[in-house]
């Protein structure tokens, strides 16, 4: 889902938009109430497959009735909808809406996801507080008790509209700061949560019971899903967990599938994991660090020989026999084939460390009381990981300062160096591995840069400069950069310093360099690639009991109860989810990896590279997936009672159980029996293999009847595949690419997805959307504030790619205008007086160009919708539909608008818009046009003709004049004023106060220099079929190039777009000669007369320049050339022009044009403003 920051309660709140007069709103919320009732009494929204039984006719019903099933990721209902939420699902519900009108049987269900530990986490917090304050927290005391409480309600309204009377809604939103929590700047309990969201006291306290959010919150989802007038078919919603007996039973077939084809696997593994809920923490579980996973270390035992004063007198105080113990520092390193280069040991001078007692168990051979120096999150990592006497427990016998232990004497595991020192690192991190870093200068661009800075400052350091000089030796060759890697980059990329900003640079070519080409060249290995090496020198440091593994998080990880998350190395049933490289299931990855790159046409549809990029990117570096926990809300799971299905786990194929939810239950808690009146009891696995067609015979000892299994099987198998699923981009790293991976093991790929859309995050107003703000909107206030049609159009208006989208405010406000005007004009012109102002018969020049303007943007919407653009849908088939209807009625002026004209456009706005606003459209469509059938079950305009080119072309050209010559005229009134300003003589006239003509000067001619290139272009493409720029520039004049070579580049993309233009089928109505369409393309030759399209411009012009302009002239002006002056630079000045009138045919010498004239060219005219007299 797209997501919103929920914040914290305490901060300012931001300015939101306040609607004062609400009388226009109000009007169109009481026709979208209207007809929501009647949608809801006629069932609109239900849709099933055209065949009742026969499980046989999937197929066939499916060829005969083109079905559309789409859904988003259902949402978590720990709260209500808010306007994040509404952005997601309007990507479904105008792709459905769309659908509709292409006849298709769309489908579009929604059901609400409550597993997981979110709602158990706060459930639990509030049981506690119960325990402290009562039953009402009656015993929290505060400085301002009385500010804690929430506002009386206000009333609600039901879903049809009727005022409530009933219990106050608990899921309304009001956002109510306390003082208590303004001093702390978030609210310290879950209880003033509850009260800032307008939950009252009294009612508080049900929610101790996770299940009472279960009933709550999913119920009031549907309520205010269905005020925003979505098409869903409610009939198919559902909860999950085991509060719905059906869907419980449905997770329970998934799981023992999945792990009877070898996909689910029991085994230790290291997991992101949360001490204090005692269970691994995936990304639904956290409030920080969702996506964060493990990095696997190689724990390097560098044994101490040797203390400086200042360690051993701070160390002997817990261990007074410190010469004999076994005392190592643990550095952490991702790259331990390179330890045969191992020159010192870096650590923090300012960090603490720790010296922890490590299990004995874990123990060298033969030795027991190992120690080791590391940071404290390091040892609690350790500590889950089996390294410590007591799971989860550090032993820390005292902490060290890294300053007091530079100089120590160390052995370096497989190192030519056999003694290293500690020595400074500022660099280094306390929050990365163990805060100890072993130096490998030969292969670690940032080792290299320390060692060298060490060496030039050792006085300063403190250390001996002998300490930083040992011999850098050869441990891997690469092709690129030698046998020393490190060195080379350094000097390569002239890196001056450890701290130098290139270094990250570096060492990821480094690292890149090295495991890829790099080839070992000292010790065991030598002569391997590193990529076979890197296993195996990790492997003897282990056998020698030198090393061990080492796991962490690769970020900070918090869990929803605040609890700082570690790796631990756990038994645990997992998805075998990966890469074969990464531990995972090669082959079923390689499967859902071809499904998604779609070569043959016939995979999934991710709507951008981008998107199918960051897929790409997840089935590489995703792996083992842990699908059980202990605590929170969910599935048991079905061999293994004490675990719960983990609640990304029981959500990757709930679209199948969209297909027969209505014929299992009627309700969304499965209370109800559904059309096949079956009990819970009796899904059995062999029932939903057979339901959801993965077996061809039903099971012989079932209990349900022939009918109802058919009946069920059937639903799948022509819903099925799932056409559409719509998400916020975050879920791509998990919740979409299981998605994807278990519809591939559990069905054949002709069930497999068909496509994935994914959207941004959602602002609110240009900023980020969180109720510690106050910039906040729940889907329930939006509508409210908005209405539905207004709130749906600024949805659509908020953006359509993977970047963040934005939910304006002011858009939805004005949409409130501008669908109250255009319906009260559509009213008026339909059914009231504007009809007398209207006209028949033939169609008249500006007609026939509002026709065609008409099919263009029917065209231009159908390709929007088609590729779920709905931003561009909205500005072609509302804001230019209305925009050519208002050229259209202010070119006609008085003549009057056609009638034919007028309805075709009522009709076509009605068409074009109803997926976006279904209830303005359905009121035209049924009440203003008198249509006696909904405009849900209408037919988009498929006999609209394609727009004709010449047509267009006129609009085009018309539109681009007019706004050409008042532009001019506010030109020449603001130097008329800049003149005024500065003193300068008046102008000869002021076209504010004087009356005025326009002269405008056309030409059917180019300028000869242009005329040329078209030629040259134009033998070009009969020659070679391309327009080849080097090519043509060589036989062009020197003296030309300059302005020449731009205008080939115009023509050439002239040309390009033409072609992409008629391969898009965007073509013209008749048949043109190729070399005629070249000219137009060209620019040689206008697609329509100019000369008389500027006459019927005149009256248009006219009226626009204003009341001042007494009449608009038009002049045609010829070309010819002049004798030949020899003079190659000047033959464009030897051009003559002559002007002829063309309503009076007076033809005008040379001298007698302004100098404008001759800078006409066909489309392009020029303007000259005269005085009257």
């Amino acid at each position: 889902m797209a997501s919103a920051d929920p914040g914290n309660a305490g901060a300012p709140a931001q300015k939101m938009l306040k609607i004062e007069n609400t009388q226009k709103r109000d009007t169109l919320v009481e026709i979208e109430r209207k007809y929501q009732k009647i949608w809801a009494d006629n069932r609109v929204f239900e849709s099933d497959p055209p065949t009742a039984i026969d499980a046989s006719q999937a197929q066939q019903d499916k060829a005969q009735h083109e079905k559309f099933f789409a859904t988003i990721a259902y949402p978590y209902m720990n709260g209500s909808l808010h306007a994040g939420h509404g952005y997601t699902l309007s990507k479904v519900e105008f792709a459905t809406g769309y659908a509709r009108l292409q006849g298709k049987n769309a489908l579009f269900p929604l059901g609400f996801h409550c597993t997981g530990m979110a709602i158990k986490a706060c459930a639990d917090k509030l049981v506690r507080e119960v325990e402290m304050f009562g039953q009402n927290f009656e015993k929290y005391t505060d400085d301002d008790e009385d500010d804690l409480d929430a506002p009386k309600p206000e009333d609600g309204a039901t879903a049809n509209g009727a005022a409530a009377t009933s219990a106050p809604d608990v899921t309304k939103f009001r956002s109510k700061k306390t003082k208590a929590v303004a001093k702390s700047g978030a609210a310290k309990y879950q209880f003033q949560i509850m009260l800032s969201q307008g939950i009252p006291r009294e009612d508080i306290h049900k929610f101790a019971d996770p299940y009472h959010w279960v009933h709550v919150f999913p119920a009031a989802g549907m309520r205010d899903a269905s005020r925003l007038g979505l098409r869903v078919d409610w009939r198919r919603s559902f909860v999950t967990t085991d509060a719905n007996p059906f869907y419980d039973s449905f997770v329970r077939w998934q799981m023992n599938r999945l792990k009877e084809l070898g996909k689910i696997k029991f085994g230790k593994r290291y997991t992101i994991y949360s001490p204090k809920d005692g269970q691994p923490c995936l990304d639904h579980d956290r409030s920080e660090g969702e996506g964060v996973g493990i990095q696997d270390y190689t724990a390097i035992k560098m044994k101490v020989l040797d203390w400086p004063e200042a360690a051993k007198n701070t160390i002997q105080k817990v261990l007074p026999s410190i010469s004999e113990a076994n005392v190592y520092f643990l550095a952490a390193t991702l790259r331990p084939e390179t330890m045969y280069g191992q020159t010192c040991c870096f650590v923090g001078p300012k960090i603490k460390y720790g010296l922890f007692k490590l299990h004995d168990d874990t123990a060298s051979p033969g030795t027991d009381n190992e120690y080791v120096v590391c940071t404290e999150r390091a040892a609690r990592n350790l500590s889950f990981q089996g390294y410590s006497a007591v799971w989860g427990e550090t032993q820390q016998l005292v902490e060290l300062i890294g300053a007091d232990m530079i100089g120590t004497l160390l052995n370096a595991p497989l190192s030519v160096h056999k003694s290293v020192r500690v020595l400074p690192m500022e660099t280094a991190q306390a929050t990365k591995g163990t805060g100890i870093v072993t130096c490998v200068p030969s292969d670690s661009p940032d080792d290299y840069a320390t060692v060298i800075e060490l060496a030039k400052k050792a006085e300063y350091y403190g250390i001996q400069k002998d300490w930083a000089t040992l011999e850098v030796l050869p441990i891997i060759e690469t092709p690129n950069y030698g046998k020393l890697t490190a060195p080379a980059l350094v000097n390569q990329m002239k890196i001056v310093s450890p701290k130098d900003p290139k270094l990250p640079e570096a060492k990821h070519i480094a690292y890149k360099e090295g495991f890829y080409y790099g080839t070992m060249v000292y010790g065991d290995f030598s002569g391997l690639p590193v990529q076979q090496a890197k296993d195996l020198v990790k492997q003897k440091l282990i056998d020698l009991a030198l090393a061990f593994p080492y796991a962490e998080p690769e970020g900070i990880v918090i869990s929803r109860s605040k609890d700082e998350c570690v790796a631990a190395h756990l038994d645990q049933w997992y998805l075998n989810y990966g890469t074969a490289e990464n531990g995972g299931d090669g082959e079923w990855n390689a499967q859902v990896r071809a499904h998604l790159l779609n070569d043959d046409g016939n995979g999934l549809n991710t709507f951008s590279t981008e998107t199918k990029r960051r897929f790409e990117e997840a089935l590489g570096w995703l792996g083992q997936w842990a699908c059980a926990r202990s605590y929170g809300l969910g599935s048991k799971l079905p061999w293994d009672d004490q675990f719960l299905v983990e609640s990304l786990s029981d959500s990757t194929i709930y679209p199948a159980y969209y297909t027969i939810a209505h014929h299992l239950h009627r309700d969304i808690y499965g209370k109800e029996p559904g059309l096949a009146n079956v009990r819970p009891e009796l899904m059995t696995d062999e029932v939903w293999d057979f339901v959801l067609a993965r077996t061809a015979k039903p099971p012989s000892d079932s209990d349900i009847s022939s009918s109802a299994l058919n009946s069920m099987r059937h639903e799948f198998q022509y819903w099925y595949p799932l056409d559409l699923r719509v998400s916020g981009k975050d879920l791509i790293q998990n919740h979409l690419t299981f998605f994807l991976y278990i519809h591939v093991a559990l069905w054949p790929s002709q069930f497999w997805p068909r496509g994935v859309r994914v959207n941004g995050f959602v602002l609110l107003n240009g900023e980020k959307m969180a109720k510690s703000t106050g910039n906040f909107l729940t889907l329930r206030e939006t509508v409210d504030k908005f209405g539905a049609d207004a709130a749906r159009v600024a949805l659509a208006d908020a953006g359509d790619a993977i970047d963040d989208a934005n939910f304006s405010e002011s858009v939805a406000n004005a949409a409130i205008l501008k669908l109250y005007e255009l319906r009260q004009w559509i009213e008026d012109m339909i059914l009231g007086g504007g009809k007398d102002g209207q006209r028949s018969g033939p169609l008249n020049f500006w007609d026939t160009l509002f026709d065609n303007e008409m099919n263009r943007l029917v065209w231009e919407t159908k390709e929007a919708y088609d590729a779920h653009l709905f931003r561009a849908a909205l500005r072609s088939g509302f804001y230019n539909l209305t925009g050519v209807r208002d050229v259209y009625r202010d070119a006609v002026g008085a003549l009057g608008m056609h009638s034919k004209l007028v309805r075709r456009y009522a009709e076509l706005q009605s068409l074009l818009l109803a997926p976006v606003a279904p209830h303005w459209c359905e009121y035209v469509w049924t009440e203003v046009l008198g249509n006696n059938h909904s405009i849900q079950v209408a037919r988009w305009p498929t006999d609209c003709p394609r727009p004709d080119r010449a047509l267009q072309a006129t609009a085009d050209y018309e539109q681009t004049t007019s706004s050409a010559a008042t532009a001019a005229l506010g030109q020449l009134v603001k130097r008329l004023a800049k003149s005024n300003k500065k003193g300068a003589n008046k102008a000869a006239f002021d076209p504010r106060s004087s009356p005025f003509r326009l002269r405008i000067f056309f030409t059917k001619s180019l300028p000869g220099w242009q005329e040329r290139c078209i030629d040259i272009v134009t033998a070009a493409l009969k020659e070679t079929g391309l327009v080849d720029t080097d090519a043509i520039g060589k036989s062009i004049g020197k003296t030309e190039t300059k302005r020449a070579m731009p205008f080939i580049q115009q023509l050439k993309k002239r040309l390009q777009d033409a072609s992409e233009s008629a391969g898009a089928g965007a073509g013209a109505g008749d048949e043109t000669d190729k070399d005629v369409e070249t000219a137009i393309t060209l620019g040689r030759k206008l697609p329509f007369d100019e000369g008389a399209v500027l006459e019927e411009m005149r009256p248009v012009l006219k009226r626009a320049l204003g009341t001042r302009c007494e009449g608009v002239e038009i002049v045609l002006i010829t070309k010819t050339a002049a004798p030949a002056s020899g003079n190659e630079d000047k033959e464009e000045g030897e051009e003559v022009i002559e002007g002829c009138v063309q309503s009076t045919g007076e033809v005008l010498a040379m001298k007698d044009l302004p100098a404008v004239a001759a800078t006409a060219a066909p489309g392009i005219p020029r303007f000259l403003f005269e005085p009257v007299n």
